[in-house]
C-alpha cells in the first residue's frame, strides 16, 4: 500500500480520448477513473488486459453497463505518464474482438504520444 503515497504519473489524453470518455455514462466513468488511478499508481487495474498485435505495455479497460460495453485504452510504456489513447464504445455484436479501425487508430495514436513523449524528455 506504500505504493499508493509515492508520486503518482501524469494521465495525458491523446487526441479526441478525453472528450470521448467524458461522453460515458458516470458509472463507467467512476469505474474507469479508478482504474486509471491505479494506473498512475503503478499498479495493475482490475479489468486491465493487454491489447494484442499493438505493443507491450498497451491495455484494454472493459467495462460493461446496462447491456452495452466501454472501452478506454492506455500506455505505461512511459515512467512518467499514462497515456489514454482511445475510449469508445463498441457497438459490434461479434464478438468481443476490436474492430480493425480502432486498432489501427489506437496504432497511431500510440506513435502520437511516443513523438509526445521524445518531445518533452529531450529537452532534458
Amino acid at each position: 500500500m506504500a505504493r499508493l503515497t509515492e508520486a503518482l504519473r501524469s494521465v495525458l489524453w491523446i487526441a479526441s480520448s478525453k472528450k470521448d470518455y467524458q461522453k460515458f455514462l458516470p458509472e463507467v466513468q467512476d469505474a474507469f477513473g479508478f482504474q486509471l488511478h491505479l494506473a498512475q499508481a503503478g499498479l495493475h487495474p482490475p479489468s486491465a488486459k493487454p491489447l494484442k498485435g499493438i505493443a507491450p505495455g498497451v491495455l484494454e479497460l472493459m467495462e460493461a453497463f446496462d447491456g452495452d460495453t466501454y472501452r478506454a485504452v492506455y500506455t505505461i510504456r512511459f515512467e512518467t505518464a499514462v497515456y489514454v489513447l482511445h475510449a469508445f464504445q463498441k457497438k459490434s455484436k461479434q464478438g468481443v474482438k476490436t474492430p480493425k479501425a480502432d486498432i489501427d487508430l489506437i496504432k497511431q495514436r500510440l506513435k502520437d504520444a511516443e513523438a509526445h513523449h521524445a518531445s518533452v524528455h529531450d529537452k532534458d
